[in-house]
């Protein structure tokens, strides 16, 4: 899909739980390295760590920016796709969800403001094509508004990582560590160390049942000198934050928020965290290395 965009690495992922058969499974995908931590006689763990890496696949078809075959390129080359797979309506209802309770700091059609950073065309040119709201979709069709493209890169890692936590579910997986640029625990406790790639390590955080995703913008700068998690909104100069990470039971709704709460005001962060109806905690680091938790 993409150069990782979350340049805050969560590493020496360590489970608490003692294990006589603990394997990690690495390979290249979707962009980046991917890891799957997996406990459990080899019966069990071979056919689930085979079924895993072709819903990654699989899912890379359907969600991958920058494969001109995947069913996200088809739909930004052409304005619109027929008989659209499950997996993007679903994902696309999940992204209005979050896109209406970040009041637009969350949103996918910001693709044509990426590029126009990036190659420094016009900036008020690409803000006038951005706005979820003028994507419509159901189960016949997904339409973009005039103009307009989407980019996924801020959330499907996230949904792709529940994907493959079920598929082990599904497999009689217990017990599993499931990091596609975004972490998702099946069962654990699993610990994970925490670091920016500016400020340096900064904590640790334990995951049982539950997901962390990452996002720090100024992990990489676009051609303009801008961080390249840009403002939906155009409103906002520079992100408030260095890293924004969020837990939370799903991966994709953790992924979505960390990419919209850079861009978002202390008190702004809190009143969008309140509107949603299960738990989730953020954590905060701004540019001096200050910690706020939410």
């Amino acid at each position: 899909m993409i150069t990782r965009r979350r340049a805050l690495q969560i590493f020496a992922a360590t489970s608490l739980m003692p294990s006589a058969a603990q394997s990690v499974d690495r390979r290249y995908a979707l962009g980046a390295d991917v890891a799957m931590t997996l406990s459990g006689a080899a019966e069990v763990t071979g056919p689930a760590r085979l079924a895993a890496w072709q819903e990654i696949e699989r899912l890379e078809a359907v969600f991958s920016l920058y494969d001109p075959r995947s069913d996200l390129s088809r739909l930004n080359a052409n304005g619109s796709i027929s008989s659209p797979r499950p997996e993007m309506i679903d994902l696309l209802r999940l992204c209005a969800e979050i896109h209406s309770a970040t009041d637009g700091l969350f949103d996918p059609t910001v693709q044509p403001l990426w590029q126009a950073h990036a190659n420094g065309t016009s900036i008020e040119a690409a803000l006038a094509l951005v706005g979820f709201d003028r994507v419509t979709m159901s189960d016949r069709e997904i339409r973009l508004g005039t103009g307009q493209a989407l980019t996924l890169n801020g959330i499907a890692q996230g949904y792709i990582t529940d994907r493959v936590t079920e598929v082990l579910r599904q497999h009689g997986l217990t017990h599993a560590l499931v990091n596609i640029g975004e972490y998702r625990g099946l069962s654990g406790p699993w610990r994970l160390g925490i670091e920016d790639p500016v400020l340096g390590q900064i904590g640790q955080i334990t995951l049982t049942d539950r997901a962390v995703a990452t996002s720090s913008p100024a992990a990489m700068q676009l051609a303009d000198g801008s961080t390249h998690i840009v403002d939906p909104t155009g409103r906002i100069a520079a992100p408030y934050w260095s890293t924004v990470a969020v837990t939370a039971a799903s991966a994709a709704l953790a992924d979505g928020l960390s990419t919209a709460l850079c861009h978002a005001a202390p008190i702004t962060c809190q009143e969008i965290v309140n509107r949603f109806g299960q738990p989730v905690s953020v954590r905060l680091i701004d540019p001096q290395g200050n910690l706020t938790t939410l």
